[in-house]
């Protein structure tokens, strides 16, 4: 088992996350942005910049955190930034021998109109030609239960990979992101999804896992520390472990800094802390279960 994170939650330059990588001890980052652009977008100096930087502190990159197909992307809207996204960042995974690059399946109404033959076609459509890509460029996407069509439910994620069927397609569970999403199956007014729920569901599919926990106050998630959140972190990751699991446990705090919402932006120095006292609290989690070793 490894340990990794968003590490951009802890500052928005490489310097600043190798800083927070190795204050706690890890060999791997998840990286997303490197100051403000996505690892995909960065220019080929600065991806060779950041190559050189990340080999003389010993990091890896274990995934990609892309924005393909995520939130921002619009099933509505043409899907070839995407394409091109996911064969740009190719390369780049061979070059830092990264084992997965997240994905998502295309920003979707959280009503009914999900569920309609020509939405699920069209969803469907767009990932086998991104599944298409990823075979023949030789490497794993692993889809994140997000705000996106496969993400809406246990169901429409189980329905999205048997449409797919492919080992170069996987699952990222994020035990933060049921608190706070609607389950659209069935008629209004829609349940919040239940993470442990969630998780029973695709739990034999799951390649890699983020974690992320927090409570909902009316129609607002407030973010916590791992363990104190609805997010059943550690009844989940507990019985990961109890199945063998030996992946990745990513952290994506979002207590100090959401990535996607600009208003939740803090301190450098506290989202520095806070990012390595997260990951501080995931060990310590991981120690009370039983890990003795991890990288």
């Amino acid at each position: 088992m490894y340990l990794t994170g968003f590490a951009d939650e802890a500052a928005v330059d490489i310097d600043g996350q190798i800083k927070a990588t190795r204050e706690l001890g890890w060999r791997n980052i998840e990286a997303r942005s490197i100051d403000g652009v996505n690892i995909t977008n960065i220019t080929d100096e600065q991806f060779e910049m950041l190559c050189e930087k990340l080999d003389a502190a010993g990091i890896m990159i274990n995934c990609f955190g892309s924005a393909v197909a995520n939130w921002s992307k619009k099933l509505s809207d043409p899907p070839e930034s995407s394409y091109e996204e996911l064969k740009r960042a190719i390369p780049r995974m061979h070059t830092m021998e990264s084992e997965f690059i997240r994905i998502m399946s295309f920003a979707v109404p959280e009503d009914d109109s999900i569920n309609k033959p020509e939405v699920v076609a069209e969803v469907i459509r767009r990932m086998k030609e991104m599944v298409r890509i990823a075979e023949d460029g030789g490497i794993t996407m692993v889809h994140e239960n997000c705000d996106n069509w496969g993400g809406r439910s246990q169901e429409h994620t189980l329905r999205l990979l048997d449409a797919v069927q492919s080992p170069n397609l996987k699952l990222v569970f994020d035990t933060g992101n049921p608190v706070g999403r609607k389950d659209v199956r069935g008629t209004p007014p829609y349940r919040y999804q239940d993470a442990w729920e969630f998780y029973s569901a695709v739990k034999q599919f799951i390649a890699y896992v983020h974690i992320k926990d927090g409570k909902m106050y009316g129609d607002k998630m407030r973010f916590t520390f791992p363990g104190e959140g609805d997010g059943h972190v550690r009844k989940i990751v507990g019985d990961l472990l109890k199945s063998g699991y030996d992946g990745g446990i990513s952290i994506e705090p979002h207590l100090a800094v959401v990535y996607h919402d600009s208003t939740k932006q803090s301190d450098a120095s506290i989202r520095y802390e806070n990012y390595v006292e997260y990951g501080r609290r995931m060990e310590k989690i991981l120690v009370e279960l039983g890990v003795k070793k991890f990288k």
